[in-house]
């Protein structure tokens, strides 16, 4: 892990700490919703499935935001590009704080969605285009352990924030701290060099950057990239939007005990993100992912439908968060040498996040689901049918470890 680091350029480690910054703060601001859902069922007398709609909602803007993201990281530069989307979310969580009725927080939360999917895409494509490609898994699954942190971090800010507010107040405040990821468009704007070959012409219409992933060269690539998105995102989204409520009102955990249960998978979220990392440049991409995805549907299935109790619960929800983990810390990797540079940012946004589209659906189905089958069994079904698609897809794709992109060593210099 250290040696990467170390033979790293000072453009590269400046690439990485962005990169690393953006997602854990993106990661901060659409955590604090799931954490926030029961505050937000008794301030706007909604059902879960109102509040799993929420969530679909921003996961929905999210494929768009990405695709379009990806797009003006293309045509403009990923710098231009990340400042803006970083941006955006911040300021649509920031504004969420606001809001006073469910169909405002809707609007709100899909103008979050926009950015979010952006910002991945902008950042992920510019540290997978800086750095050089027997790091490329190791850096990029690193940076995708900043989700951990960010989470971490909503976990934590939560557990203060209701301890000593009151509810109805409480979750406004978690929305109000959103406005800090806006501090790293400074550190964007004054330490990043954009990548020579990220930009594509700008005499190339932008309706012919976004739709260039389907040309019949990339074509495949684009189809079972999106599979992949949709079982990645289906199962996170399935697993996570709802785990805080269902450790609370299943298991009957508090605010700070189920906030310890958090942390155990939260740590292992971060483990798992660097683990896949490491294991990607040394056994490949497409073994990597098989591995990671198969022992996600079989420790969901665990969690969920075993008898377990609390004590045991605690000590699973480490592999359960490992697992999670290596799936989408190699996408970014994988996804990125799937693609030539004139399509690679909008590639790689709509493969991650076309499953977003699709995906945005497993939230509102486990909150239907839950008023039908209970909370726990929603949860397991839809999210081992979500990691199952992850396993067809990869089968399906290409190995393209090391791969070596277009004027790699100008950029790095």
């Amino acid at each position: 892990m250290s040696n990467w680091y170390s033979e790293s350029s000072p453009l590269e480690r400046r690439t990485f700490w962005a990169s690393f910054g953006g997602w854990a703060l993106d990661a901060l601001d659409v955590q604090m919703f799931g954490l926030a859902i029961p505050a937000l069922i008794a301030a706007f007398g909604i059902s879960k499935a109102d509040a799993g709609l929420l969530g679909s909602v921003t996961l929905f803007f999210g494929a768009f935001g990405g695709w379009l993201g990806g797009a003006l990281g293309d045509r403009f530069g990923r710098v231009r590009a990340l400042q803006i989307t970083v941006a955006t979310f911040a300021l649509a969580t920031f504004a969420c704080a606001f809001a006073m009725s469910f169909t405002q927080l809707l609007v709100l939360k899909a103008i979050q969605g926009l950015g979010f999917g952006a910002e991945w895409a902008c950042g992920a494509v510019l540290m997978a285009e800086i750095i050089r490609p027997e790091h490329r898994g190791k850096a990029l699954g690193s940076v995708q352990s900043a989700w951990a942190v960010g989470w971490g971090a909503a976990v934590l800010l939560s557990a203060l924030v209701f301890t000593y507010a009151p509810a109805d107040i409480a979750w406004r405040l978690l929305f109000a701290l959103g406005l800090l990821p806006a501090l790293l468009i400074i550190f964007i704007r004054r330490g990043l060099k954009e990548p020579a070959r990220a930009v594509a012409s700008e005499k190339t219409p932008f309706f012919a950057t976004l739709s260039g992933i389907f040309h019949r060269d990339v074509l495949r690539s684009t189809l079972i990239g999106g599979l992949f998105g949709i079982g990645a995102h289906g199962g996170y989204a399935a697993l996570t939007t709802f785990l805080p409520t269902y450790l609370r009102e299943v298991r009957h955990l508090s605010v700070l005990g189920s906030s310890g249960y958090l942390a155990v998978i939260i740590v292992a979220f971060f483990c798992g993100c660097v683990a896949s990392g490491i294991v990607s440049d040394r056994i490949g991409r497409r073994a990597n992912v098989a591995f990671f995805a198969s022992a996600c549907i079989a420790t969901v299935l665990v969690y969920i439908f075993a008898p377990l109790t609390n004590g045991e619960m605690l000590v699973l929800g480490f592999p359960l968060g490992f697992f999670s983990a290596g799936i989408p810390a190699s996408m970014a990797a994988l996804f990125s040498e799937l693609y030539p540079a004139g399509v690679r940012g909008t590639g790689v946004g709509f493969c991650y996040n076309f499953g977003r589209v699709v995906s945005a659906a497993f939230p509102f189905l486990v909150g239907f689901l839950s008023d039908h089958i209970g909370l726990g069994p929603a949860i397991g079904i839809d999210a081992a049918f979500a990691y199952s698609l992850v396993l067809i897809a990869v089968l399906l794709l290409p190995e393209t470890r090391g791969k070596v992109f277009e004027q790699a060593a100008a950029t790095r210099a």
